[in-house]
């Protein structure tokens, strides 16, 4: 099994990715701190309440704490966000004295990320979210899904850490397929190879996979139970 297989099967199977800017890199970076802990659509929700509230993110600095949880409450832990959301528009105007975050576009890839790691609540995915999305940069975010799908391929080890598995699936892709990569491991992380029930039978990495034979006998045995109640 190689990286680029997997690439080539997972594009074949979820279309070319071809890169372009989910936002700034300001709104990037509090759209990935919503995205914390809840779904999607929750973050989703969060994300424009926040921005109808606050327009520029200038408002969101000089506003009270309050008022941005309350503009954020429909994406969860709104009282942790919303501090946290605070701290780094502060930390970002005492650094810069703005908000315009695109200076990280003309630094080395170490140089932005360890920058970015300074801000309050800011790791190595948020890093990734920001330098991927908003600036096109080759660094790879690991989220549950990239996490999760990475393990059970065997393409890094059962007992790897969130942290670790950044580096290492950052070293083993190469810069140009990283975002089709990213994006199309977390399609199927979604439509196939969910956390509880894996749809193995539909894989299209089933015959690199080495968690296919568990998951396949595992999803047989279920089946058989199923089939064997009374109607």
């Amino acid at each position: 099994m190689t990286v680029s297989e997997i690439t080539r099967l997972l594009t074949n199977e979820y279309g070319t990715r071809e890169w372009h800017a989910h936002h700034d890199p300001l709104s990037e970076l509090v759209a990935v701190i919503l995205s914390q802990n809840t779904s999607d659509s929750n973050s989703g929700r969060a994300f424009a309440s926040l921005t109808a509230a606050f327009p520029k993110w200038e408002d969101a600095e000089s506003a009270g704490m309050e008022e941005i949880e309350r503009a954020i409450r429909s994406g969860g832990l709104s009282q942790v966000k919303a501090a946290r959301i605070k701290a780094i528009l502060q930390t970002i105007r005492a650094e810069r004295g703005s908000l315009d975050l695109s200076f990280l576009g003309t630094m080395r890839i170490d140089e932005a990320k360890s920058w970015l790691r300074r801000l309050p609540g800011v790791g190595p995915k948020t890093v990734g979210c920001v330098l991927l999305f908003a600036l096109g940069k080759p660094v790879m975010p690991v989220d549950t899904h990239v996490y999760r799908v990475s393990k059970r391929l065997g393409i890094i080890g059962s007992g790897v850490s969130v942290e670790r598995a950044h580096e290492l699936l950052e070293k083993m892709v190469p810069p140009p397929d990283i975002y089709a990569f990213h994006m199309n491991m977390v399609a199927h992380g979604r439509k196939v190879c969910k956390s509880q029930r894996p749809r193995c039978p539909d894989c299209v990495l089933r015959r690199l996979c080495l968690s296919t034979a568990l998951f396949t006998t595992k999803y047989t045995k279920n089946t058989e139970k199923k089939s064997l109640k009374p109607s």
